[in-house]
């Protein structure tokens, strides 16, 4: 799978990401960095088939009134530390995979990944 990882998640992410064999930027490797408008970077995904993952409210509203970006992953664990981020996101990972061999949205929190159809 391919993912676009967003400015208020950590770099790092992609790390996590890349190691379970999949390829993912952050906006910090866009041409405008974290300065990307979120128009801009659901377009990128959108064209490039990438999986948006951010933690911004803003990218579910545009997911449910203008079908983009067309692939979200939203990141609802609150204010947490990398490494738990990263625990949480590594326990995940066989779930989010299979939840993406049919759905368009899903969100993560400590607690529970949800499947939206």
């Amino acid at each position: 799978m391919k993912f676009l990882v967003d400015a208020q998640l950590p770099r790092r992410f992609c790390n996590w990401l890349r190691e379970n064999g999949h390829d993912a930027l952050h906006t910090l490797d866009l041409d405008s960095g974290n300065r990307t408008t979120d128009a801009e970077i659901a377009r990128i995904a959108d064209s490039d088939e990438r999986i948006v993952v951010t933690k911004d409210e803003d990218f579910v509203q545009s997911y449910l009134l203008r079908n983009t970006p067309q692939r979200l992953m939203l990141v609802a664990s609150g204010n947490i530390g990398n490494a738990e981020l990263e625990r949480l996101i590594t326990a995940a990972m066989a779930d989010i995979e299979e939840a993406f061999k049919s759905a368009r949205f899903i969100e993560i929190s400590n607690k529970s990944l949800l499947i939206h159809e």
